[in-house]
């Protein structure tokens, strides 16, 4: 018998063909140039641009709860499995870039490979929708993807919460701020389950919109029904806030100044006589101050001379600079000199450091991205602030990113904080979404936590928020002066389940979808193993190769013979 050549296929052996013809053989550049010229991909893109929308400053909340739609069904429509992945990360990056495009005069052409490498996050979520909801959709994989593609959104959402990874910015949940019944959920398991909530009523109505039998469109449709009116359920049945006393607090916006010393004048001269309107504390933006106080005796003595001058303490922001780099510190100033401070902990991606900077140093050369990482703090912590009636108030400060963070402000509710101060500057982008959206992010702080939350802006927006969330006040960038507002507050000891629980929302979305990615590897290893016996032995008994064992003949029946069914039942048994 003469010995099969090398690369050649054998009969029965299960390989291929090793070698091709020259005229087949692939060409890596064509193969990118048909990537890139899919309309599908670019249509991917767009769709998901389309839920940023949603944010301030276009401000069309109402879209969320359907501007997935597109991008799903481009998803459940691909080809493959493999497509789908691919226009998912399409979607992904598209989603990124819209949502962050007032980086670019910062951090430029890096925008974009952030988009690139952000986008691949979302192959889950596509993936796991064309799985459950390709033809024909029935209602065990209908209800599924109710609970499996929420839950790939929220575990995209959790690991983009990660600092090292920029931050939370942009979570879905987020733009549900202005309406204060949908953030009942809010309090009930933080942004992320008001994230879930949109993401469940896109999937719904995608159901509805492509499921054959009623039955499953119906399921859809309640679906869809069932989490758009959760919110207002849980707004409804949560106790209102009874306030155990009350506080008047009065933000300083003094405008975009470039030089230090003439800012510091302004927000001085809108600093005094103040107390005409009995504030128990004057908020001032962040890097309000350019100098550090300990080392400026004459700026501490004029504060102090302020804050007596209007009864009640002040709370600056300065830029620090210690022996292994610079800080941002918040310096609550009182009569007889500095009460309290604390440092920024959570830092500006590519504003304030750079992430992987060995890697992507470079970009401080060709943008405005930090010339040299400053140093974060040790973490949340609450100070307390001395009210005109002498009373001593916990109060959790934090500055200007801080407020992305659901952690750092529920950490601060715990510790007994009544009351959350954000302080930004925010002067960067000014004329871009982001100062509104920046903003925005104080309601949600504020229906998690069941505190007032206020928000001081060297440049706008500042505004003000009470325990559930609801707008009491706010000045636009376009605005200069004072914000005066009177907030009411709870017990240090009333804890929303946010509060208490923390993140149980977005953990139990993991497991969901490790469950999930469990069950599909185990399905596709099972489809694997038979395919391959069926290329191995193509003329034996289907039967045989799914249970993938060999058999013995049962009494009476003709026993296999000679040749190919005996060798099947060999290969098989092996």
């Amino acid at each position: 018998m003469s010995r099969p050549r090398v690369g050649a296929g054998r009969v029965g052996d299960g390989t291929a063909t090793a070698q091709r013809p020259p005229g087949e053989r692939k060409n890596g550049s064509m193969a990118v140039w048909r990537a890139l010229t899919q309309p599908a991909r670019y249509a991917a893109l767009v769709a998901g641009a389309l839920p940023v929308l949603a944010f301030p400053a276009p401000n069309l909340e109402f879209l969320a709860w359907f501007a997935l739609v597109p991008g799903l069904l481009l998803m459940r429509a691909s080809p493959s499995a493999r497509e789908g992945g691919v226009r998912g990360w399409w979607f992904g990056a598209g989603f990124i870039f819209a949502a962050h495009y007032w980086l670019l005069p910062n951090i430029g052409p890096a925008l974009l490979l952030v988009a690139v490498v952000m986008g691949a996050l979302w192959i889950p979520v596509a993936v796991s929708t064309w799985i459950l909801l390709r033809p024909p959709v029935t209602a065990a994989r209908g209800l599924a993807a109710l609970v499996v593609v929420p839950s790939y959104w929220l575990v995209i959402e959790w690991i983009r919460s990660w600092q090292g990874f920029g931050g939370p910015w942009a979570l879905l949940g987020a733009s549900q701020w202005q309406h204060p019944a949908v953030l009942g959920l809010a309090a009930v398991g933080g942004v992320w389950l008001v994230s879930f909530a949109i993401v469940a009523a896109n999937t719904g109505i995608v159901i509805l919109l492509t499921a054959g039998r009623t039955l499953v469109r119906a399921v859809g449709a309640a679906a869809a029904a069932i989490v758009i009116v959760a919110g207002p359920a849980a707004f409804a049945l949560t106790p209102p806030p009874q306030p155990a006393r009350f506080v008047t607090l009065t933000l300083v916006q003094p405008g975009i100044q470039h030089n230090p010393r003439i800012g510091v004048n302004a927000s001085e001269r809108l600093s005094a006589g103040l107390g005409r309107l009995h504030p128990d504390l004057v908020v001032w933006g962040e890097s309000s101050i350019a100098n550090d106080l300990r080392k400026d005796p004459r700026l501490l003595a004029r504060l102090e001379a302020l804050s007596a001058a209007d009864g009640a303490q002040i709370l600056v922001n300065q830029d620090s600079q210690t022996p292994v780099g610079k800080t941002k510190v918040a310096v609550l100033v009182g009569p007889r000199g500095i009460v309290a401070t604390y440092t920024k902990t959570r830092l500006v991606p590519f504003g304030e450091y750079i992430p992987f900077r060995q890697q992507l140093g470079w970009l401080a050369k060709i943008s405005r991205a930090a010339p040299a990482n400053m140093i974060p703090g040790s973490g949340a912590k609450v100070i307390r602030m001395t009210a005109r009636s002498g009373q001593r108030i916990p109060i959790g400060v934090l500055i200007c990113f801080e407020s992305a963070f659901p952690d750092m402000s529920r950490v601060d509710a715990r510790r007994g904080a009544q009351l959350i101060v954000y302080q930004t500057s925010d002067s960067t982008f000014q004329g871009s979404w982001a100062p509104a959206q920046h903003a925005s992010l104080g309601a949600l702080r504020a229906a998690e936590t069941g505190r007032p939350v206020v928000q001081a802006a060297l440049t706008g927006v500042s505004a003000a928020y009470d325990a559930q969330g609801r707008v009491l006040a706010s000045m636009s960038t376009a605005q200069r002066g004072q914000l005066t507002v009177r907030l009411g507050l709870e017990p240090g000891t009333a804890l929303t389940p946010f509060d208490r629980y923390g993140d149980v929302v977005p953990w139990t979305a993991i497991g969901i979808a490790l469950l999930a990615a469990a069950v599909q590897f185990r399905t596709w290893r099972r489809r694997r193993r038979v395919r391959i016996m069926l290329e191995v032995n193509p003329g034996g008994s289907e039967s045989v190769f799914l249970l993938g064992t060999s058999r013995e003949p049962a009494a009476g029946s003709e026993s296999a013979g000679s040749g190919e069914g005996s060798a099947s039942s060999q290969q098989t048994g092996r």
